[in-house]
């Protein structure tokens, strides 16, 4: 059998996760994996930065699970500070950018792996360029937000957006000292949750001193003579100083190779794929990680939704088939965590907004309960918003906001979502209970009840 050679694009969870899984299937004698990364390091946890940033990982390299030189021990030829710049999908190779030496080569394949990720979005304003303004997506954009942290004598910061990047950078930020306002130009922080569950995290942020402006929508960043971030303005003519801004408006796929080289995008800029992560259309090229879409199980259509965990899958379902193994990715329900001081925030499955874009006719149910029996020591509350589909009582969507214990009980609703379950299923579903764990009730239960409730009293 010919030697064959896998070229992985990205170096990071997809991308090594694909070419580690491929060469356990075979070795250097049947497959060269050559894999290119732009940036200084592979294989780290990007969701650890913000805990980087705010003094709970001490050390920069603990986010870091696999070292460029552990790779190339295993027979990865990998490439750091190189950057694929162009894909010949017709003629079977990628040209690269050694971005040190400047100097640019073409590498054929025989196999292709595209784990470019995603990017911060940064849109067109004024200022943007400017020395102070950070996006956190990769460890290289931790390092040189750190370094601005680190030297700047100011002690104001200015977030823009409050999505999950953006409300763990304000944390982040608070701990390192720094006056935070976060600028969000919808109506309660964290998109992903309905606003009434937005209200509760805006609350504790506000608890924890961060200032957050709603219906904000930024004009420009405004600088100094030296060309540094001095404040934000926005449209109604605010100006909010700032000696560091970081973007946390969210990311997009980094899909613009692929678009030139006419592979298949979706609604978002993802690359699409079929279950065993193949591109479509296309045998010898896959795609993982936050370059693709996904689909959305309980919406039934592809999104953008991009996370570590799924990364990881989609490398070790890759490289099985890269491999010659067979292993599939069938799909996610949209499974998130955070948290913003003590307050732990979760949600999967369809916000209300997602429902009736789907088309779906639904109930909701909102409770009010504790992590822990109300007697024990340190009960601390908890909401749990509950959505079913409104003739069949199909659970929908759980949001949880509380204290301690709130967030992991997301996982009872993750896999409910994904068995198919109804809220009357759920409701008899025999979880763990001790006085220190749970009320006799969980709360997830409570909402289920409520639930089932809902959808009879609103009948067909």
């Amino acid at each position: 059998m010919a030697k064959e050679r896998l070229v992985v694009v990205g170096g990071d969870a997809a991308g090594m996760s694909a070419a580690s899984q491929a060469r356990r299937l075979k070795g250097p004698a049947e497959l060269d994996i050559v894999a290119f990364e732009r940036g200084h390091f592979t294989s780290y946890s990007a969701c650890g930065i913000p805990y980087w940033i705010g003094g709970h990982v001490a050390e920069r390299d603990g986010l870091i699970a696999r070292t460029p030189e552990e790779h190339r021990a295993r027979d990865i030829d990998l490439r750091m500070r190189t950057e694929v710049v162009e894909l010949d999908v017709a003629g079977r190779r990628v040209r690269a950018l050694d971005l040190d030496s400047g100097v640019e080569t073409w590498t054929g394949y025989d196999k292709l792996v595209l784990a470019m990720g995603a990017r911060p979005v940064r849109p067109k304003l004024p200022g943007i360029g400017a020395h102070g303004v950070h996006g956190v997506q990769s460890l290289d954009d931790g390092t040189r937000l750190m370094a601005t942290l680190e030297r700047t004598e100011g002690r104001r910061a200015v977030v823009v957006g409050a999505g999950y990047i953006g409300v763990e950078m304000a944390e982040a930020l608070v701990e390192r000292g720094f006056e935070v306002t976060v600028l969000n130009r919808g109506e309660q922080p964290m998109s992903t949750l309905d606003p009434d569950m937005g209200g509760l995290v805006h609350s504790a942020m506000n608890r924890m001193g961060i200032r957050t402006v709603s219906r904000a929508e930024v004009a420009k960043i405004l600088t100094d003579e030296e060309g540094r971030a001095r404040a934000v303005a926005t449209e109604d003519g605010e100006e909010y100083p700032a000696d560091v801004v970081v973007l946390g408006i969210g990311v997009e796929p980094r899909t613009a190779l692929a678009r030139e080289a006419g592979l298949p995008l979706g609604e978002s800029g993802g690359l699409l794929t079929d279950l065993s992560m193949r591109v479509r259309g296309y045998e010898d090229i896959w795609a993982g990680g936050d370059c693709v879409e996904v689909l959305d199980l309980v919406a039934g259509r592809n999104r953008h939704i991009p996370l570590g965990t799924h990364a990881n899958k989609h490398g070790q379902v890759i490289g099985s088939g890269v491999g010659g193994g067979y292993a599939t990715f069938p799909g996610v329900v949209g499974t998130a965590v955070s948290k913003v001081c003590d307050l732990e925030i979760a949600r999967t499955g369809l916000r209300e907004r997602d429902a009736l874009a789907a088309g779906l006719r639904f109930v909701t149910a909102t409770i009010r309960s504790t992590n822990t029996a109300g007697y024990y020591p340190g009960a601390a509350e908890m909401t749990v918003k509950m959505l079913a589909e409104r003739r069949t009582g199909r659970l929908l969507g759980v949001q949880i906001v509380g204290g301690a214990g709130a967030a992991k009980r997301v996982d009872i609703a993750a896999v409910a979502l994904t068995a198919g379950m109804t809220v009357e299923q759920v409701v008899s579903l025999d979880l763990g209970y001790a006085p220190p764990f749970s009320p006799v009730w969980d709360p997830v239960l409570v909402a289920a009840r409520k639930a089932v409730s809902a959808v009879r009293a609103a009948g067909v």
